[in-house]
C-alpha cells in the first residue's frame, strides 16, 4: 500500500464561475496541502447551440470569447493558490459537464474530484439532472462532494 501522503497527486476542481461552486475551493485546498497535491483548475464551456442564422464564424468567435474569458477567470483563481504555495494548472474543455469533468479526469490522471453540489432536489434534480450525480456515476476516481446551498440574504 502507498504512503497516504501519495495518495492524491493531482486533485480536479471544475468551477463554472459561480460563487455557489467555488465553495469547494477551501476543501480542495485543504486535501492539496494534506497530500501535497497539485490542484487543476477546470471551466468547462457548454457547447453553443448551432442553429440556422448564424454564421459559422460568428460561433467560433462566440466560443473564442467564452474561452479567453474562462481562462482569465480560472488564472484569477489560480493566482490565489500560487501565493499559498500549492500547484496548480487551468484548463478549459468545451463540451456537456459532466462529459468533460470525467474525461479530463481520467485523460490526465486525476486522483481526486472536489466539486460542489448544487443543492437541488426533488422535481428539479430529476428533470434537468445533476451534474455532480454524473460525475460521481461516471468517474473511476474518489470524488470528494461538497453540499452547497445558496444561502438567503
Amino acid at each position: 500500500m502507498s504512503e497516504v501522503g501519495e495518495l492524491y497527486k493531482r486533485i480536479l476542481l471544475p468551477l463554472d464561475g459561480s460563487a455557489l461552486a467555488e465553495r469547494a475551493l477551501p476543501h480542495a485546498i485543504a486535501q492539496a496541502k494534506r497530500f501535497e497535491a497539485e490542484i487543476i483548475l477546470l471551466k468547462v464551456i457548454e457547447s453553443l447551440p448551432r442553429r440556422g442564422g448564424l454564421a459559422y464564424g460568428a460561433f467560433e468567435r462566440a466560443e473564442k470569447e467564452l474561452k479567453t474569458w474562462a481562462r482569465e477567470y480560472l488564472e484569477g483563481v489560480a493566482a490565489n493558490l500560487k501565493e499559498q504555495g500549492i500547484p496548480v494548472q487551468v484548463a478549459t474543455v468545451i463540451d456537456d459537464p459532466h462529459k468533460a469533468i470525467v474525461w479530463f479526469a481520467e485523460s490526465n490522471q486525476v486522483d481526486l474530484i472536489v466539486m460542489c453540489t448544487r443543492g437541488q432536489s426533488g422535481l428539479s434534480r430529476w428533470l434537468i439532472g445533476s451534474v455532480a450525480d454524473r460525475v460521481v456515476r461516471g468517474a473511476k476516481i474518489p470524488v470528494l462532494l461538497v453540499r452547497a446551498q445558496k444561502t438567503s440574504t
